[in-house]
């Protein structure tokens, strides 16, 4: 099992950037496809990206073109660019690895979610 933990959340304005890190340790990293969630106040928890070992990775539509996921599996984290961001984007984000198979977790874009979860970070975005 892999521990995670977010930082680099905080206040933002509309339209700025901000950019969240995900450190992993306890297990392989590099087996896992790891994802960003995220659930605003009142709201179920939302998929937001997926990126798997080699690299592929999918988008929720409400943040295609402006979130960027990436990872670096030599140091164990995985990030998530943040870029025009809007108040709708106010949440509390949090990692996730999932050990199954890339092509199934890809599948699912964000359903079914399982594996192991960090503690979560918060975003407000607000003038």
């Amino acid at each position: 099992q892999v521990q995670l933990v977010e930082s680099g959340g905080g206040l933002v304005q509309p339209g700025g950037s901000l950019r969240l890190s995900c450190a992993a340790s306890g297990s392989i990293f590099s087996l896992y496809v790891l994802n960003w969630y995220r659930q605003a106040p009142g709201e179920q928890r939302e998929w937001v990206t997926t990126i798997t070992s080699d690299g592929r990775t999918i988008y929720a539509d409400s943040v295609k073109g402006r979130f960027t996921i990436s990872r670096d599996n030599a140091k164990n984290t995985v990030d998530l660019q943040m870029n025009s961001l809007k108040p709708e984007d106010t949440a509390v984000y949090t990692c996730n690895a999932d050990p199954r198979p890339p092509g199934v977790v890809l599948a699912l874009k964000g359903r079914s979610a399982f594996g192991s979860w960090g503690q979560g970070t918060q975003v407000t975005v607000s003038s």
